[in-house]
């Protein structure tokens, strides 16, 4: 937490949020007592069931990926990986709700994609995948 207030953006899971907040990650309230005075996105994942993002002027959540999950190892990573390519790519995502809402359903694919094979490495995705995936439909 000591470099919390540096961040433009945060990426957590359900689980990080029960941890830091000591409460119900599935409460908003919970959610935003991470938020502060300058951060551009807040971002937390849940697992299978996708993601909620809270931006200064909008919120939702984006819904996760039906895959046959063999190992977890490396699914964040490959979210927050596809996250900054496309942040570094057009930053006007922490303004764009359209955008902001492509880019999450990129990385929804992205970390889905990740747990149908073992280990971190060999599963991270192309984007030919995610863009297939993304194709077929979520949940």
């Amino acid at each position: 937490m000591s470099i919390w207030k540096e961040a433009d953006f945060i990426k957590v899971s359900d689980e990080e949020v029960a941890f830091l907040t000591q409460g119900d990650a599935n409460d908003e309230k919970n959610v935003l007592s991470l938020w502060f005075e300058g951060l551009k996105l807040l971002v937390v994942t849940d697992g299978e069931r996708g993601c909620r993002y809270f931006t200064k002027d909008f919120k939702g959540s984006m819904p996760g990926y039906a895959v046959k999950t063999v190992d977890t190892t490396g699914a964040g990573d490959a979210f927050v990986g596809s996250l900054l390519v496309n942040v570094a790519k057009d930053d006007s995502i922490f303004y764009n709700e359209e955008k902001l809402r492509k880019v999450l359903q990129f990385s929804n694919a992205c970390g889905a994609i990740c747990t149908t094979q073992k280990g971190a490495i060999p599963a991270l995705p192309t984007t030919a995948a995610a863009l297939e995936l993304i194709s077929k439909g979520s949940d």
